[in-house]
């Protein structure tokens, strides 16, 4: 099999999304965001605005949930860790799945799930901010 081949394969990019993770996991593991001074992108709407976007404290969560501590993680961004995480894991599970069974997988997502997605992190993004 040709190797242009094999990248065409329906698993080669869900693959490579996991592989990126692993090694962002791995880096993130050994750097504490709680630190100052650390070699970590900060929000660009954060730096811009000042305001909390609805995905803020995502790393910190992250390196929270790397080191067990979940009560940590819930407070760095509970949103992201009840509903966006198990939704990202749903959605990455999915198309690794279907690309393992060689088929290509898009999610549909139709204009009530859009609204409802956008309305929570709208709500979550407002909260955040006016409620502190």
């Amino acid at each position: 099999m040709a190797l242009a081949s094999r990248f065409r394969h329906p698993a080669a990019a869900p693959l490579a999304v996991l592989g990126t993770g692993v090694v962002g996991l791995v880096y993130l593991w050994h750097t504490n965001p709680h630190d100052p001074g650390q070699l970590l992108p900060r929000c660009p709407i954060n730096l811009l605005t000042g305001v909390l976007c609805p995905a803020c404290g995502g790393t910190r969560m992250t390196y929270d949930l790397l080191h067990g501590d979940v009560v940590a993680a819930f407070h760095d961004n509970a949103v992201l860790l009840l509903l966006g995480l198990p939704l990202a894991a749903f959605l990455v599970g999915r198309w690794l799945l279907e690309g393992l069974r060689g088929r290509r997988y898009a999610p549909r997502w139709g204009a009530g799930r859009v609204i409802a997605v956008v309305g929570v992190a709208a709500g979550w993004m407002v909260v955040r901010n006016v409620l502190g």
